[in-house]
């Protein structure tokens, strides 16, 4: 719940501190929802409840009767009255309920609710004059989406943060690099944090770039036409969105095309795909036999396991997986509810109804809780460089076989030769020799590379590449 004076209310639009979600009652609300009660931040849940979604409403008909006054289409003091009366804070959604109980229609509930407060009780007549339901609908979304997208970009940036901090912290500390799950050459734990920070960089840009298509509403009317308010309608249409802070459409049906929300949709499905990447890798590397970097732990009072007490489970990096593939799962309304049968149907309202207040909350949520999870996060570089040398020099094969077709042996040749001697370490067991060891013994290695050569080159610290200087670029470009 939004605290009164947020300023996440409506400018202006302030909502009694009795009121409690969904109920005028004090009481305890029971829920159904796990967002009611386990997932997501006030901060934005508070966009999303019934009265929020209400008070967007009044500030949308409020704005209409204001630019309507202003050309003349309705008396200046109905519409002084019908703001009044919307920034009130007594038009309250319960009462909306009841009214839409008995008509079976929720903007005209709004709407004769707003009517009830209005002083003269004239002014009443005047609200929603020459509008459609979607114009209002639509243009509260634009709003909720304008201050949603906020909250949204703001946990892009801190996310930005935290993985540019591990990067920085971490530049040039040496780990093992794995494909396909085995071991690899040496990489370094900042430039996983860096390639991590550049696809959130990424999504921010996407973001920025897709939100003037979503911060827009509409007052065309009907079928888009503008016909009910003509010749005024263009308008109203723009002093109205002036006020708000929403763009124009150049043209629409009676509703603003949901490809506008499927875009916002599919971009946070690819942004959630990240961050349950990034969670993963952390899970990954939580893994008992690797324990390279861990999630943030109390050991004071956390608990690991009901059963099990020496556990400490990625529960967070779970967490993130597990909601990211909800986020991803709402893809396929938003993509369907584009179809739309001639100038507009309802099949788009009920889905959106669910859809656009889980999508924000749980993205939100998402991405914050990722934010802290690479800000709590605790790098063991001992676990790293004993990891790196566990593996006894295979992971330094390459680096070998570079070294040897420098002195001018054939690539392939190097490529052979370096390649039995791998094998060799790994029939060996845990307790075979090293590569270098085996290597030290081949003629044609000692040939062309000589003791202090050969340990330079199974040094991980000398295979490391650019590393460093790519977290560098990665940052400035970044400006972390």
């Amino acid at each position: 719940m939004c605290p009164h004076g947020s300023p996440l209310t409506p400018k202006g639009f302030n909502r009694p501190a009795r009121y409690s979600g969904d109920t005028m009652a004090p009481e305890p609300v029971e829920t159904l929802c796990a967002l009611d009660y386990r997932y997501g931040r006030d901060v934005m849940k508070a966009l999303f409840t019934d009265q929020a979604r209400l008070e967007f409403y009044l500030v949308v008909e409020a704005a209409l009767a204001q630019a309507q006054a202003q050309l003349g289409l309705i008396p200046t003091d109905h519409a002084k009255a019908i703001t009044k009366a919307a920034r009130s804070g007594q038009v309250q959604a319960g009462r909306v309920a009841e009214i839409e109980g008995e008509i079976r229609h929720d903007i005209m509930a709004v709407v004769k609710a707003l009517a009830e407060q209005c002083e003269p009780v004239e002014a009443g007549g005047s609200i929603h004059f020459g509008a459609t339901s979607n114009d209002i609908i639509d243009t509260a979304n634009g709003l909720q989406f304008k201050a949603g997208l906020q909250l949204l970009q703001d946990g892009v940036e801190r996310l930005i943060g935290a993985l540019s901090r591990q990067a920085k912290a971490h530049r040039v500390t040496p780990m093992l690099g794995r494909t396909h799950a085995q071991w690899a050459v040496p990489t370094t734990f900042g430039l996983k944090m860096a390639v991590y920070a550049l696809e959130m960089g990424r999504h921010g840009h996407r973001l920025r770039e897709l939100t003037p298509r979503l911060v827009t509403g509409k007052l065309l009317g009907v079928v888009g036409t503008g016909a009910s308010l003509h010749p005024h309608t263009l308008e109203v249409q723009t002093r109205v969105m002036k006020d708000l802070g929403l763009n124009e459409p150049l043209a629409t049906t009676q509703i603003l095309q949901r490809d506008r929300i499927a875009e916002l949709v599919l971009w946070g499905a690819n942004l959630a795909a990240s961050l349950e990447k990034f969670t993963t890798e952390v899970r990954n590397l939580q893994r008992s036999e690797l324990a390279e970097a861990h999630e943030g732990f109390d050991r004071a009072r956390q608990v690991g396991s009901s059963t099990m007490p020496h556990k400490r489970n990625p529960i967070a990096s779970e967490n993130v997986s597990g909601l990211a593939r909800m986020v991803r799962a709402l893809v396929t309304p938003a993509l369907e509810n584009c179809v739309q049968w001639h100038e507009r149907d309802l099949t788009n309202s009920s889905g959106e109804r669910l859809l656009i207040p889980h999508f924000f909350v749980l993205l939100d949520d998402l991405l914050h809780k990722t934010a802290a999870i690479f800000t709590n996060l605790y790098v063991d570089a001992e676990r790293m460089a004993a990891n790196l040398a566990a593996a006894r020099g295979l992971n330094l094969a390459e680096a070998v076989m570079m070294a040897l077709a420098r002195k001018g042996m054939d690539r392939q040749q190097a490529h052979e030769l370096v390649r039995k001697a791998a094998m060799t370490v790994e029939s060996g067991g845990a307790e075979g020799p090293s590569l270098g060891e085996v290597l030290s013994e081949d003629s044609e290695v000692t040939a062309l590379l000589g003791p202090d050569e050969l340990r330079a080159a199974l040094d991980p610290a000398n295979y490391l590449g650019h590393a460093g200087e790519l977290v560098d670029r990665a940052l400035d470009k970044l400006g972390q």
